[in-house]
């Protein structure tokens, strides 16, 4: 007889991986199968290397791993460590078994690629997509690539540039559905697109599986938009979720680790089980914190965790 035991706050990954164990051995009881499929749901839980820049990947991720995270999202942009461009095809083996033997999804890489460029920069904003695609598929080939970034421009400078951006979305868009992609845009409190409504608007208009959203409620509570209500606009065609706390009004504002504001963690985890989401969940350290000269990337990550886990787990019991 096979007994597996784990206790409520053991991870997806480690019950998971248990879980095989006892497969290969045939005997798997169905209440252990039950809670295999309830994990297999909930969302996973990650933090973002865009807070960690100052370690060496390699490090980031054993940090990450130690600390309990199941997922992680890269940076990508240009002088970040792994922008395409710097990683070599042995690089690229290195993360991508490091990955592996920490039991790490690669959530998605970060981008910030704005769409209020001249028509140069657009063509080289579509070669950076096209690398970063093929980035994700050499770290995750059995995933589909995800790219997630803001659009840029102002808030006030949104009804005039709403045509522009349904014009060069479509061609990030055919870009993402020649690879088999998906990039998911986000609204930021300082940018052209600001809110969850335009956001969903305008995904909706261009309707491409390739092109979906990016959640991120600390822009829209700097906005006043309520929680339930900004998912209730967006949760239909949201891929990504970063989280973080935010204080502070549109025009002056901080930024601040998940718990040290007042979104309702608990309350965000259980809209998602309503409608089913379990794609990532992912920390983003704004750079307003991490480039303070006493931030300390793994202490935030240690704080972040149990913030995250504990909603998680009460969000379902």
């Amino acid at each position: 007889m096979c007994i597996l035991q784990f206790n409520d706050f053991a991870s997806r990954r480690q019950f998971l991986k248990s879980l095989l164990s006892v497969t290969a051995a045939g005997c798997i009881p169905s209440a252990i199968t039950s809670r295999a499929d309830d994990l297999r749901s909930r969302p996973l839980i990650g933090f973002s290397l865009y807070g960690m820049k100052s370690l060496p990947v390699m490090e980031a991720l054993k940090v990450c791993s130690d600390i309990g995270y199941e997922c992680i999202e890269l940076a990508a942009m240009a002088d970040w460590p792994c922008a395409p461009e710097t990683l070599s095809a042995e690089k690229r083996r290195d993360i991508r078994q490091q990955l592996q033997d920490r039991h790490l999804e690669l959530a998605a890489l970060m981008e910030n690629l704005p769409l209020t460029v001249d028509d140069e920069k657009h063509r080289h904003n579509l070669d950076r997509i096209k690398r970063a695609f093929e980035l994700s598929s050499d770290l995750a080939p059995s995933q589909t690539p995800l790219i997630e970034t803001i659009l840029g421009g102002s808030p006030d400078k949104w009804p005039m540039l709403k045509e522009k951006f349904v014009e060069r979305l479509r061609d990030w868009a055919a870009v993402a559905a020649e690879h088999k992609a998906v990039i998911a845009i986000k609204a930021h409190v300082a940018g052209a697109l600001h809110l969850p409504q335009d956001a969903a608007d305008l995904v909706r208009t261009i309707n491409s599986p390739s092109l979906q959203l990016a959640f991120d409620q600390s822009h829209f509570q700097l906005r006043e938009v309520p929680l339930a209500e900004a998912w209730k606009a967006m949760a239909d065609r949201t891929r990504f979720l970063h989280v973080k706390d935010a204080k502070g009004a549109p025009g002056a504002f901080q930024f601040l680790l998940p718990g040290d504001g007042t979104i309702d963690y608990v309350e965000l985890f259980r809209l998602l089980k309503s409608t089913r989401y379990s794609g990532p969940v992912v920390v983003e350290v704004s750079g307003q914190l991490s480039s303070k000269p006493d931030y300390d990337p793994t202490a935030a990550a240690k704080k972040c965790w149990p913030v995250l886990r504990d909603a998680r787990q009460k969000a379902v019991s």
